[in-house]
């Protein structure tokens, strides 16, 4: 949840934290000692102040997650959100307006959304186009998704130093093999000279696949299943019927 982020770094000073009351502990170090107790003692607060962007975060994820919501409902909001996306690629690719789009994964990504532009906005293919025009305020860099959100655009991405990756491919692709290097996002990819579509995902780049295939491997890197599935309550009022029925039987 907080890999990625700022938070990375506020783990490592409660590390240090930690290890100084140790210290202070094993030495009877009195001064650094009654320190670090009082920091230790306000720490619940201070934490539930500094990570409170994460553990938003992380009650919105417990929220949209499978226990609460139907499966199927899932689905059609992931096929939505393919059918905007694709909608885009393929208008870009065919005109050959260049393109970088990084889907979030499970690694927090507010890292590089902040050295961007700041938009959370609904995910819609004329948004998507539009920041992608040549000469516009936006177009150089990369549109950040976060769930069904976009989050940022014009956003900097870190550039691998990958030599195995051929020389054909330019800035954008190096910046999508990057942020694949040290995430677990997605990144698609518009050349700018030959229109085509890339994919980045685990530090690998993954191109040629006709457009069945990536929508097929879009719906399975977003997780959305072929068939509906039933969400936990459906199953358990499914469940309490079967009993139901068989007390009914016997």
């Amino acid at each position: 949840m907080i890999r990625g982020t700022k938070a990375t770094q506020l783990l490592r000073g409660i590390a240090i934290i930690v290890v100084l009351k140790v210290i202070s502990w094993y030495f009877n170090f009195k001064t650094l000692n009654f320190i670090s107790d009082q920091v230790i003692n306000w720490a619940v607060v201070v934490l539930v102040i500094i990570f409170q962007p994460e553990i938003r975060r992380g009650l919105e994820q417990i929220g949209r997650g499978s226990v609460f919501t139907p499966a199927n409902v899932k689905d059609v909001a992931i096929k939505k959100r393919i059918d905007e996306i694709d909608t885009a690629l393929q208008y870009m690719a065919t005109r050959r307006i260049g393109a970088l789009i990084t889907l979030q994964g499970t690694t927090g990504l507010e890292e590089y959304t902040e050295t961007g532009i700041q938009l959370d906005a609904l995910i819609t293919n004329g948004l998507l186009i539009n920041i992608f025009i040549p000469n516009t305020p936006l177009h150089d860099g990369a549109v950040i998704i976060q769930d069904d959100r976009v989050a940022a655009a014009a956003a900097f991405l870190p550039l691998s130093d990958n030599p195995d990756i051929p020389k054909m491919f330019g800035t954008r692709h190096r910046a999508a093999v990057g942020i694949s290097e040290v995430t677990d996002a997605l990144t698609i990819v518009v050349s700018e000279e030959t229109g085509a579509i890339s994919f980045t995902k685990d530090g690998k780049l993954i191109t040629g696949m006709t457009h069945d295939e990536y929508r097929k491997f879009l719906f399975d890197e977003m997780g959305a299943k072929t068939a509906p599935k039933k969400s936990f309550w459906q199953k358990l009022l499914s469940q309490s019927q079967n009993k139901s029925d068989k007390g009914d039987q016997e």
